[in-house]
């Protein structure tokens, strides 16, 4: 029996599968650097090694274009902090420390910390990048940590408490670390622990989050 072997892919192939994720990967650099505005589709596609006419072959406009960019680089960290959560077999209060410190490590060490920022500092001029932005990032967040915080209510190990202000304060401090690292950190004087500001921010809320002590049943 003869064995038959798997076609061979030219180059010339691979490099036309692997152009999406080129362009992607030079969107993320330009975005995050100029901001969305002022980004350019020509200097896009330079970094990426294609001509215009190329990029446009697979992203219309610089509107599908980003949105290319935070499914691509944004939404597999929001698959697997899904998957941590759904796994997670601990505290409640173990697995939304974890959670956002994931998200702060991101945010700080990484190109996707610029994403948040420019959103920041644009949405308000393209309202439907905005709203995609919302839904896709922001709300699908608050609802992995909204579930947290409610399956720890459930079992007692948080006291009742509105959850959608309880997920806010727990975002609250990744999007500071994103302003302080694009706007202040390169002109503030002295040092800066950005991780141990969150953890002392995340010690706070979850102490918020422990059941209050019962009445000791003596009136006043």
């Amino acid at each position: 029996m003869v064995a038959v072997m798997p076609p061979v892919r030219s180059t010339r192939q691979r490099r036309k599968e692997a152009r999406p994720r080129e362009i992607v990967d030079a969107a993320l650099d330009v975005f995050t650097e100029t901001g969305f505005a002022a980004a350019r589709l020509d200097d896009v596609a330079a970094r990426a090694g294609v001509s215009k006419g190329t990029l446009y072959l697979y992203f219309p406009s610089k509107e599908e274009l980003f949105k290319a960019v935070v499914r691509t680089a944004v939404l597999p960290n929001s698959a697997r902090a899904e998957r941590l959560a759904a796994r997670h077999a601990g505290p409640q209060a173990q697995l939304l420390r974890t959670m956002v410190e994931l998200a702060a490590r991101r945010a700080l060490r990484s190109r996707l910390g610029g994403i948040p920022k420019l959103m920041l500092s644009e949405a308000g001029k393209f309202p439907d990048l905005a709203r995609f932005y919302l839904d896709e990032v922001i709300l699908r967040g608050m609802r992995l940590l909204g579930g947290a915080v409610r399956r720890g209510i459930a079992s007692g190990e948080f006291r009742p408490t509105p959850v959608d202000h309880t997920v806010r304060s727990l975002m609250a401090p990744v999007l500071f670390l994103v302003m302080w690292r694009y706007a202040f950190a390169p002109v503030a004087p002295g040092a800066f622990a950005p991780l141990e500001f969150l953890r002392s921010h995340l010690d706070l809320v979850l102490a918020g989050l422990r059941p209050l002590p019962p009445e000791n049943g003596h009136g006043c």
